[in-house]
């Protein structure tokens, strides 16, 4: 006798108990040109088969074809949205294993992009449960960790951290670079931050790994022995060879560093939880780079509402998937003021710095208990300068890294001014003035100067 399981949960089904028993997965599906769309739910059928026990026909029932086993741990799709092609699977915990985010993700992630019935699909979002949260490191240090390692008083805890990636991306060597880190970290009231690697900039012949880590940690210790405020520096170790990066790690600890960065979606899943367990006490910094060839859709699907034009995943769902997997900080987008379709990027804010997350209609996400996994900082970044913090702190909060590259260095007054700015309107927020305000009770301050040139909203990179 043949057998094909049911994967399809009878009316009003809802999984019971998710935060224990369940992986639960938010689907939106487009079905190819010669699929008759009376065949959605078989469709969505396919697709939770496929990706838990199934296959793509009747196979033989005997004792020993573990059929018993596969119905018991079979994916079942519930909430079917027949206009908007949108549906739900629940996978039992169980049918994967737990510390095992490369096994895992070839469930729901895995085969299903290539079945032919199939022209678009895309993961909007993933909720884990309390088995899965707890088998995963988190972040090593998180929010309050990196804040206690920069020895900050109650007044420094109530502001974002500040920093600057060197621009052009490439181009200067490692000494310009650790010069450029003693002028942006001497500038002002010398209370700036962090100076951080490009994802383009690894080990250049014109600016190897090594030299550049040693000379500007070299740079930091110099200006902290002296009673300088603690510095960041986020250097980039990312490398194809596990080997090379662990190297790199230790390379920045034993020349006083206390943050490594990493471009987590090109070194992959294994890489960012191998190099979370080897760590060496740093700070893990999570670039992602190349992130958009899986997150972007250019369809009005994207919505939920119309249709996709491709295969993707939402960067909510990568956000949560770092976040088990131990990084302390993540960029998350630039907020971009009085445009309603960037609100992605406060939605990843409240997934990296909540204990718990709602579900939300907007981004049809599940929402997620992280069961006390620390926080991790989320970074701003793309088009901002100190003419638009008090917008980024008012969507993003407090507790956020504000990347200022063009912003900073391409203050007309040069880079030194351009930290001015940006100090001068972090502590104007933090006093309660907005922009406009400190601007206009300080009409020559670096401030004014970068208002002058930027105004007050964030640049769109097209």
């Amino acid at each position: 006798m043949a057998v094909q399981l049911n994967y399809i949960a009878g009316e009003g089904w809802q999984p019971e108990n998710p935060d224990e028993n369940y992986v639960l997965v938010q689907f939106k599906m487009e079905l190819a040109d010669n699929v008759d769309p009376s065949n959605f739910r078989n469709a969505a059928a396919s697709v939770a088969a496929e990706s838990s026990t199934g296959t793509w026909t009747k196979v033989e029932d005997r004792p020993d074809s573990g059929i018993k086993v596969a119905d018991d741990y079979k994916a079942i799709v519930y909430d079917l949205d027949e206009i908007n092609h949108m549906f739900k699977v629940a996978y039992k915990v169980d049918l994967f294993e737990y510390d095992n985010m490369s096994g895992y993700l070839a469930g729901p992630a895995g085969n299903i992009g290539g079945m032919k019935m199939v022209k678009g699909l895309r993961i909007f979002d993933m909720r884990f449960p309390k088995k899965m949260v707890d088998a995963f490191p988190g972040p090593r240090y998180g929010i309050d960790g990196v804040r206690d390692m920069l020895a900050q008083d109650e007044n420094q805890r109530r502001m974002p951290i500040l920093g600057t990636v060197p621009k052009p991306k490439v181009g200067r060597t490692a000494q310009e670079q650790a010069d450029l880190a003693r002028r942006l970290w001497t500038a002002g009231d010398g209370t700036y931050d962090f100076i951080k690697d490009d994802e383009n900039l690894t080990s250049l012949p014109f600016n190897k790994f090594d030299d550049r880590a040693k000379l500007v940690l070299a740079v930091q210790r110099e200006l902290e022995e002296k009673g300088g405020k603690k510095k960041l520096y986020l250097c980039n170790l990312t490398h194809s060879n596990l080997d090379t990066m662990i190297y790199r790690a230790n390379l920045i600890k034993e020349n006083g560093g206390r943050c490594m960065m990493i471009d987590v979606v090109t070194t992959g899943m294994a890489a960012v939880h191998t190099m979370r367990l080897k760590n060496p006490e740093l700070i893990i910094h999570a670039h992602r780079a190349m992130h958009a060839f899986m997150t972007r859709e250019s369809g009005s699907g994207i919505t939920g509402v119309g249709n996709l034009q491709g295969f993707s995943i939402s960067m909510i769902v990568l956000a949560k998937i770092y976040r088990l997997l131990g990084v302390d900080s993540l960029h998350s987008g630039s907020p971009k003021a009085k445009m309603e379709d960037y609100g992605e990027s406060e939605e990843i804010m409240r997934i990296l710095t909540k204990d718990m997350t709602e579900p939300n209609t907007k981004f049809h996400t599940l929402g997620q208990n992280w069961f006390g996994k620390k926080t991790v900082w989320p970074t701003a970044s793309g088009g901002l300068h100190p003419g638009v913090m008090d917008m980024v702190m008012r969507k993003m909060g407090k507790d956020c890294y504000i990347q200022m590259g063009g912003g900073v260095l391409g203050h007309p007054k040069g880079a030194e001014r351009g930290v001015e700015a940006a100090i001068e309107a972090r502590k104007a927020i933090t006093e309660g003035q907005s922009v406009k305000e400190y601007v206009a009770a300080h009409p020559e301050s670096a401030l004014a100067e970068a208002v002058q040139l930027w105004g007050t909203e964030p640049k769109i990179v097209y």
